[in-house]
């Protein structure tokens, strides 16, 4: 078996991206001097460097890159080394201009910019196999490397491409998945508006048309674009792990981000030997710190709940979005030991030194342009202090409460055109009950649809319209075992070909749920309705409503008004030893508490009302001891309930009873026994 976790680190990762190319050669020393001081562990290099390395095509000059990891190594410090394969040289799309990607009206991008791949192209595999074979043939056994980082962030910003090189690979790609002609036509339901095929080669990408495209055309096409940036990583991981054995291989995913929605991480999870996540904060006016919580739960189950590593993030502000706001005092360490808290290894960031040039001069990094006398450097350096003090959590596992169903591929299909209601958006509901359920201090678990979901006392379903019929009995057979279940609306309504399921909505989980849809009544923009429940609690929603008939669910909250008045809105189904409700309307943040206090009575969930909002708390477990993380985002002092005594990591002070955490700050305690 391959190697998880970097090679020769003893401690949690502390360090980030280090690009000295940018820099005269002179800096370095002084480079290597502060990383020392600021308790640097782990540094990435060389990620976008084939032009440096590979000046001309066949003539290398890797002396450079010789005395840089000499450099680290003699100072401590380890290397993620990366394989450059994200931007290729000018001379390389000089001579092969078709391995610049096309777009889906036909107009190939031009170079200049990162990521401007056609990765069906031949010759560009080619190449990125023979730059990748010469940096594991000369630094496979370098003492300074601890993993290999493959390509960056893939996906981003070209995912796929529409060429004729991968018209031919989509349709070898077709072949392999469905076997003929007749099974892609029974597929994508061809037979509609006359786009019947009579033989493979008459296909194409689902390329600009007219009008809307074959639904399930363009749902494969975004699997296939998937599967053939995944054969480009497993082809340079496998050359990696044949000339450098004992080294692990990653690639920095992007798993909470819209900008990466083009990429099924549950697949790509298994091909890395290390999972490891880029994440920023999207700075919308939302509260960050639950979408960095979200990322962070979502980038540990794609580990399969092993340990993971936040392989980029932010010191400060960045600069690619329309407001780029500074963190604030004390936020940066609270972001970063807030991954720890859910599972990552360490903390890293993009980047070292901030560059002067290019087009992230302005987005922040842990040395900035105005040096070491900043809030910024001193907040990295007191932050490599803590990380070094939480090396006792390296190797344990984040506890989980409660389990949220996770699926790109629906994501993918929701998104397609020609919905009910474009106001409907899945990702808004994931957020929506992701929140919620932050709100009520449970920590979440992300699952796949067809996974083992028997550990969860409660598993919620926020909005996935493309479910299999495999999925659909797994989560009868997780509600009879005594699971309790709650699903969104407009889930559970078409097949993995974007087919509606046969009979009733919501084809795979009418049963679970004791009921059937007759009809879905989107509301225009500005409406909204009011539901009517137990103890006369009234609740609002807006976007979706149902025509729901009851099937052994009973009614929980009635519409009380619009074209659903007096239909059922939110019901129980009470089926085995377990429950199921189920959501039929957009509900606000206290509706979805609401609805979400009910059930986790039946899932035996106790309730922590005695921890303050967006104080969160965690736990971290294993060989090594029980951690119990508290992390304090709002700006008043808070006190946290301790089950036991313990040892407070950060400060070293002893704690018991009650733990102080101060207004914005973090407290670790290891719990004793």
């Amino acid at each position: 078996m391959p190697e998880t976790t970097p090679k020769g680190l003893t401690r949690l990762a502390f360090g980030g991206d280090y690009n000295p190319e940018q820099w005269p050669e002179s800096v370095w020393d002084e480079d290597v001097r502060l990383m020392r001081e600021a308790g640097v562990t782990l540094v990435s290099v060389g990620i976008f460097s084939w032009a440096l390395l590979e000046p001309a095509p066949g003539e290398h000059d890797f002396g450079w890159l010789d005395r840089l990891l000499d450099l680290l190594h003699e100072h401590g410090i380890r290397v993620d080394l990366g394989t450059p394969t994200v931007v290729p040289p000018a001379w390389f799309y000089r001579d092969h201009p078709d391995a610049l990607p096309v777009n889906a009206d036909g107009v190939r991008l031009a170079f200049g910019s990162r990521g401007a791949i056609c990765h069906s192209n031949a010759d560009y595999r080619a190449a990125a196999a023979d730059i990748t074979t010469r940096l594991a043939e000369r630094y496979g056994d370098h003492p300074a490397l601890a993993l290999w980082h493959v390509h960056n962030e893939y996906g981003v910003p070209v995912s796929a491409c529409y060429c004729d090189s991968c018209a031919a690979h989509f349709r070898r790609w077709l072949a392999a998945e469905h076997g003929s002609v007749d099974a892609v036509n029974a597929a994508w339901g061809t037979a509609f508006w006359g786009q019947r095929y009579a033989d493979l080669e008459q296909i194409t990408p689902p390329r600009t048309a007219p009008t809307v495209g074959n639904p399930g055309q363009a749902l494969d096409y975004k699997r296939f674009a998937d599967a053939t940036m995944r054969e480009n990583f497993v082809a340079e991981r496998d050359i990696l792990h044949r000339l450098a054995p004992g080294i692990p291989v990653t690639t920095n995913f992007m798993t909470a981000l819209s900008q990466c929605d083009s990429v099924d991480y549950w697949a790509w999870g298994r091909e890395v030997d290390l999972v490891t996540n880029d994440h920023y904060l999207i700075t919308d006016g939302r509260r960050t710190h639950v979408n960095l919580a979200m990322a962070a739960d979502l980038t540990r189950s794609v580990a399969g709940g092993a340990p993971w590593l936040l392989l980029e993030h932010s010191t400060s502000g960045v600069n690619w979005q329309p407001r780029n706001p500074a963190k604030a005092p004390g936020q940066m360490a609270r972001n970063s030991l807030a991954h720890v808290a859910r599972g990552s290894e360490g903390a890293l960031f993009f980047q070292w030194r901030q560059s002067r040039r290019g087009a992230e001069k302005f987005h922040s990094a842990m040395l900035p342009h105005g040096g070491t006398d900043t809030r910024v450097w001193r907040e990295v350096v007191e932050l490599g202090a803590a990380i070094d003090a939480l090396t006792p959590v390296k190797g344990t596992r984040t506890d989980a409460d409660a389990a949220v169903l996770w699926d790109w591929h629906s994501w993918w299909a929701q998104n397609l055109q020609w919905r009910p209601s474009e106001d409907h958006d899945a990702r808004e509901r994931a957020d929506a009950f992701y929140e919620a359920l932050y709100d009520r201090h449970l920590t979440v678990d992300f699952a796949h649809p067809e996974a083992d979901l028997s550990r969860y006392p409660l598993v919620v379903v926020p909005a996935l319209y493309l479910m299999t019929e495999a999925a659909g009995d797994n989560l009868r057979a997780y509600v009879e075992g005594g699971g309790t279940l709650v699903v969104s609306y407009f889930s559970g309504i078409v097949d993995e070909h974007d087919a509606v399921h046969d009979g009733p909505y919501p084809g795979a989980l009418r049963d679970v749920l004791g009921l059937t849809v007759e009809e879905f009544s989107p509301l225009l923009a500005g409406q909204a309705v009011r539901l009517e429940g137990p103890d006369g609690l009234a609740l609002g929603a807006d976007v979706w409503t149902e025509f729901v008939v009851p099937r052994g669910a009973e009614t929980v909250w009635s519409y009380a008004d619009g074209l659903t008045a007096g239909r059922p809105a939110v019901t129980r189904h009470r089926l085995g030893e377990g429950t199921a409700w189920y959501v039929s309307t957009r509900l606000a943040a206290d509706g979805l508490d609401a609805v979400l206090a009910r059930a986790g009575q039946d899932a035996r969930l106790a309730p922590r009302a005695d921890l303050p909002r967006d104080v969160e708390v965690v736990r971290r477990t294993g060989e090594s001891g029980t951690f119990l993380f508290a992390i304090n985002h709002t700006a008043a002092d808070a006190k946290v309930a301790l089950e036991s005594a313990g040892t407070e990591l950060l400060t070293g002070e002893r704690a018991a009873g009650r733990l102080a955490v101060p207004a914005g700050a973090v407290r670790v305690v290891r719990l004793d026994g």
